[in-house]
């Protein structure tokens, strides 16, 4: 038998599919690398292998034929801690849901479920949101890469997972940039998609646009066949439709014939370490090698940062604001003082927030007319000290909020357009350094297929899983 923990999502999909692996053999192999290598990494807090050999040998029993087991086939599928499992905890990270067990599982995951999909874990995340993988219930998750560094967040535990070998594909979810800083920090791959292509959690506020759901993986084709699982409608998030005709890793060799890539750094207003830029700009001689031409251009952000800090508060406030009055003191001062703001900012702050945000995305369209990608950084400095509790300081510039330090990920939420976010080389340290790819709306074919090709030239996906490392 291969090495199975070696293997990538697609490989070891194919031997389930052909009957050479059971999925419960390949959850004992996984039982047996998580025990031996999670204490170090803490990517995955909560664990139930038992209920997940019950699932797969239902699925083993409810369709005999492996090929009629859908797009995973029984594979194992870590899930993040925001996100429901049913019979399983749904914490957020927070002692107020420490004990949590969630009835159902969510939409989400019903979708991963319905096509062989098989729980067996929940990734660790920070209290509630945020960029670094904390919480007072489960500690820190460290960065395989590095353990004394972070390893992003929210879905930091997702990505940890993935690149240590404890899974091979994750769950994720973005609001700021919860799934792509992760994915450049831990040098995986993850997709912020269109807003509608994946059914979201029962979603509190059905038609806002800034949280999606979305895949991580080891690699782009790995990627790709999860969100196969993942997209399709559900009736309780109206923004969903049903997927493409043609199915994402189906599209996987398909680049444009003519590729217009546009690059820049900061967004054209943002401070970024002076490494992430010489790394992110030498990268660019992969987008030359699939013929692409490449220019300095990018979107006019003006007005952006602030537009999000106050949708955020917004929303935020309408999701938890209750918690203020029942749980304030078991609340981090973080999420306090974000909930706080949603609750007292002025109403014209909302409004010239949804006029920012609407001129922003009609810039970005007109932008979009005259090229096919925006490349720009995953993260504004390389992953931090695991201790910390956010950057206060990116290359002189002081950042003043938990969530200031990832505006190169946020500022792209408010243009409603996909991303994958994926590896593009290494800090002077050797910490993985990533790139956000972003493209129309509607267009995650076309990013994966150029993802797809740049992976190739990069050829930093054959390098994981890796062993904990300690420096």
């Amino acid at each position: 038998m291969p090495d199975l923990i070696r293997s990538t999502a697609t490989e070891v999909v194919a031997l389930l599919r052909a009957g050479e692996v059971s999925p419960t053999e390949v959850l004992d192999a996984l039982e047996a690398h998580v025990t031996a290598t999670d204490p170090v990494v803490n990517a995955l807090p909560i664990r139930f292998f038992d209920a997940a050999r019950v699932a797969a040998q239902r699925l083993e029993r409810d369709r005999p034929t492996p090929t009629g087991r859908g797009w995973l086939a029984g594979l194992p599928v870590a899930v993040k801690d925001y996100n429901d499992v049913g019979g399983q905890l749904t914490t957020n990270g927070s002692p107020i849901n420490r004990h949590h067990v969630a009835a159902e599982s969510d939409a989400m995951v019903r979708r991963l479920e319905s096509h062989g999909g098989v729980p067996y874990a929940k990734t660790n995340v920070p209290e509630f949101a945020g960029g670094h993988t904390d919480n007072t219930v489960w500690g820190a998750t460290r960065n395989p890469w590095d353990t004394g560094r972070t390893a992003g967040g929210s879905s930091g535990g997702s990505a940890a997972a993935l690149a240590s070998g404890s899974a091979w594909l994750a769950t994720g979810n973005d609001l700021g940039g919860s799934l792509r800083t992760p994915a450049g920090y831990n040098g995986v791959v993850g997709v912020r998609p269109t807003p509608g292509l994946v059914p979201r959690k029962q979603p509190p506020v059905p038609f806002d646009a800034l949280w999606v759901e979305g895949p991580m993986a080891r690699n782009v084709a790995d990627v790709a066949l999860m969100l196969d699982a993942l997209a399709g409608p559900d009736r309780h998030d109206p923004l969903t439709h049903e997927p493409p005709a043609r199915s994402f890793v189906e599209r996987l060799e398909e680049l444009p014939p003519r590729l217009r890539v546009a690059y820049s750094p900061d967004l054209g207003l943002l401070p970024v370490d002076r490494g992430v830029r010489e790394v992110t700009e030498g990268a660019l001689h992969h987008f030359a090698s699939l013929g692409a031409e490449v220019t300095s251009a990018c979107p006019d952000f003006t007005g952006a940062h602030d537009a999000f800090q106050a949708l955020r508060a917004q929303l935020l406030a309408t999701i938890n604001g209750h918690l203020l009055e029942t749980d304030r003191d078991r609340i981090k001062d973080d999420i306090v003082w974000n909930i706080e703001l949603g609750l007292t900012q002025p109403l014209t702050a909302v409004q010239a927030a949804e006029r920012s945000r609407g001129e922003l995305i009609h810039r970005t369209m007109d932008f979009f007319a005259d090229h096919d990608l925006l490349v720009v950084p995953s993260a504004q400095l390389d992953p931090f000290p695991v201790g910390w509790t956010w950057p206060r300081d990116i290359d002189g510039t002081e950042q003043h909020t938990y969530v200031d330090w990832i505006a190169i990920t946020f500022l792209i939420t408010l243009t409603a357009c996909p991303v994958v976010a994926l590896p593009c080389g290494f800090s002077a340290e050797g910490l993985p350094v990533g790139l956000q790819l972003v493209g129309r709306p509607g267009s995650e074919s076309e990013l994966l297929a150029v993802a797809a090709g740049l992976e190739r030239s990069v050829g930093i996906a054959a390098q994981l899983p890796i062993s904990p490392r300690e420096r």
